[in-house]
């Protein structure tokens, strides 16, 4: 029997309509059962972090600079929104900058150096990582010469980190560098 025969139910309409008002009863039974949960009060909802401080800065996603109001507290970046009266991004964002946020705060960033052993990631010395990826590099720059490598740039790059980027290839002796964007 072919997946194709074995995919084949015939549901009508109508007996779809059924299965889905079923299923959307049964889940605000659920949401009813759930505990109350108490609302925030309009002072909450305007300033969660009391005591922080608005700063504004510029996006450093990319070299177009647009305006973020960053809401610090003791030190920490935790909540951001645009600049309205911003002269360049005039009170928008794009995609990247809304989330650069993530940059600091999220769970999945990586904030140690990680090598592949057997299968696994372990966590290894910043010395360690440094030096395997440099002795790599060197390898492949005596043997097949500079343009052997290929740096590429990405979107989340600041304007200073794509300036030493380029900088960095020259110095390795190539110009082959790119931006993600371009390919």
């Amino acid at each position: 029997m072919s997946s194709q025969e074995k995919l084949n139910v015939k549901v009508g309409r109508r007996a779809f309509l059924k299965m889905a008002a079923l299923s959307g009863v049964a889940g605000a039974t659920m949401l009813n059962a759930a505990p109350a949960v108490r609302s925030a009060s309009d002072e909450e909802l305007k300033s969660p972090y009391p005591g922080s401080k608005k700063v504004k800065t510029v996006c450093t996603t990319c070299s177009v600079g647009c305006g973020i109001i960053a809401e610090v507290y003791n030190g920490v970046w935790v909540r951001q929104e645009v600049a309205q009266d911003h002269p360049i991004s005039h009170g928008s964002h794009c995609c990247k900058g809304i989330d650069s946020i993530d940059n600091v705060r999220t769970e999945k960033r990586v904030k140690h150096p990680l090598k592949k052993v057997n299968g696994k990631w372990q966590r290894i010395s910043w010395d360690q990582a440094i030096n395997e990826i440099s002795e790599k590099m060197l390898k492949i720059r005596k043997e097949s010469g500079p343009d052997a490598a290929m740096f590429l740039g990405s979107a989340k790059m600041s304007t200073e980190q794509a300036y030493y980027f380029r900088k960095f290839a020259a110095m390795w002796g190539t110009n082959n560098i790119d931006h993600q964007a371009r390919i």
